[in-house]
């Protein structure tokens, strides 16, 4: 992001870059495939999912404590899920293809795996407290 001083910011932290590349993802290559009578059932359900996953790290970031924190990052882990489940749903309906598919579970799984990491990195910091 130019002109933003991501230092020491959540925009710093992989698990967050990594979910924004699942946002993007889903609001660029999801839901314009989405048939106009699924713009407000299941695309509003993506849109919420997706904007939740980054947001929610932004906003566990912002605690002070690590404990606090850690449950924010776990609503995040819920919606990498669910977001899992919406995309599932498209190719259920032949709303996308399996590239698609394939393409969003690959960058669902590697988000989980870095949040899941993040997540125990904060609960050892919780340990040394």
């Amino acid at each position: 992001m130019k002109g933003y001083n991501e230092h020491k910011d959540f925009v710093t932290l992989e698990a967050w870059k990594r979910c924004r590349e699942v946002k993007n993802f889903f609001y660029k290559e999801i839901i314009p495939k989405l048939p106009i009578e699924e713009k407000y059932n299941l695309g509003t359900q993506i849109r919420k999912a997706s904007v939740s996953i980054t947001a929610n790290i932004a906003e566990g970031y912002g605690r002070f404590h690590y404990q606090e924190a850690i449950q924010f990052y776990r609503i995040s882990r819920g919606s990498l899920f669910e977001l899992k489940d919406h995309l599932i749903s498209c190719k259920d309906f032949n709303y996308i293809t399996s590239d698609l598919i394939n393409n969003g579970i690959e960058l669902i799984e590697s988000a989980k795996v870095t949040l899941n990491g993040y997540i125990k990195y904060v609960k050892g910091k919780v340990k040394l407290k």
